[in-house]
């Protein structure tokens, strides 16, 4: 647990004033006499000291052994925690050696479902993976872009799919959710260095931390929007072919893909009439799927196979659209924090005046 350190202010020179640091923090980030620390006043009015980043040494490594478990996915997590909090550099251990489906799970995992990482070295016992992405040129809002496009363009062929029972496609869309997963996670990645470091925030497009944890939430909301897509694509596949998709299932998922483009929308312009938009049409789209369930319930089909699978597909879609509700309202929930601040930045001002 951190403890609150209290420390005189002095004054030298008659204008300049010093306060000394504490001896563990220098210590601990390898600092002497000379070095630069960065200084950041904090929109709170808190004072944010950093060690200079070019001259800190960061431990970049991390050693990741594995379990036994008939689970290759247990050890794939232990992975994804690694290159979650900033690993650059992981060693994968197994002091038994690697089975041959145990080194192609993870390898073909690890290309497949991590930006920027890449096996760089391997033996019987050890597989050596490093992140080859310098992640702080990538903005945010590019990463939220390129997750966005993937889920949207899902969208669109998943109601094509629907209405023409075509199982390739699909298939098809079932395979880009691994993309959708990909930008989820160095999105997490970029949030969770962002928290770390303020001015590693400023250069992805985070100008307040305060909006790491709205951002972490939507980027999970949408990561859960792709799943419920691959749903509604596994269901046309276990459909084989049969036609016969009531149309108001088509109108609810048209509906429900233009909720998920107004509040992502929305997110990028931090839009709170576009928000509020949102959140009335979903309540709108949550009652049409309702309206078609009673509807089929007292068809020849509510009890068949097929009505089952449909109503899963109409249950996704609401999902869909109570999801683009919830980011729409972490959009009001941020803007009412920008105007917090803008408020306090005036009053600051006006007290210095």
């Amino acid at each position: 647990m951190h403890i609150a350190d209290k420390r005189k202010i002095q004054l030298t020179g008659g204008s300049t004033y010093i306060v000394s640091l504490p001896i563990e923090w220098v210590r601990e980030g390898g600092l002497t006499a000379g070095d630069t620390v960065l200084l950041t006043v904090r929109p709170d009015r808190s004072l944010l000291i950093n060690s200079d980043q070019s001259k800190m040494k960061k431990n970049v490594r991390s050693k990741v052994d594995m379990t036994a478990s008939e689970d290759q996915e247990e050890n794939f997590r232990l992975l994804v925690a690694n290159y979650l909090v900033g690993y650059d550099i992981i060693r994968i251990l197994s002091p038994g050696g690697f089975s041959a489906a145990e080194r192609k799970y993870l390898k073909e995992s690890a290309r497949r479902r991590l930006i920027g990482i890449e096996i760089v070295e391997e033996t019987r016992t050890e597989i050596i993976l490093q992140n080859l992405l310098n992640f702080q040129d990538i903005s945010l809002e590019k990463s939220l872009q390129s997750m966005f496009r993937i889920i949207y363009s899902m969208m669109e062929d998943s109601v094509v799919a629907l209405k023409e029972a075509d199982m390739e496609l699909a298939k098809d869309i079932i395979q880009r959710d691994n993309d959708v997963d990909k930008f989820y996670l160095l999105s997490v990645r970029q949030i969770k260095a962002a928290l770390d470091d303020s001015t590693l925030a400023g250069k992805i497009g985070i100008k307040d931390s305060k909006d790491c944890l709205g951002y972490r939430l939507i980027i999970k909301l949408m990561e859960r929007i792709g799943d419920h897509v691959q749903g509604i694509s596994h269901s046309v596949i276990q459909m084989d072919g049969e036609k016969g998709i009531h149309d108001e299932i088509i109108e609810m998922g048209l509906l429900s893909q233009k909720l998920f483009q107004d509040s992502f929308n929305a997110v990028m312009s931090i839009d709170t009439d576009l928000a509020n938009h949102v959140m009335r049409t979903s309540k709108m789209s949550i009652a049409l799927g309702n309206k078609i369930i009673q509807k089929s319930e007292h068809s020849e089909k509510a009890y068949c196979l097929s009505g089952e699978r449909q109503r899963k597909i109409i249950e996704s879609f609401q999902r869909i659209s109570e999801y683009s509700a919830d980011i729409a309202e972490m959009v009001i929930n941020m803007k009412a924090t920008h105007i917090k601040q803008a408020v306090s930045e005036k009053a600051q001002a006006l007290e210095q005046a």
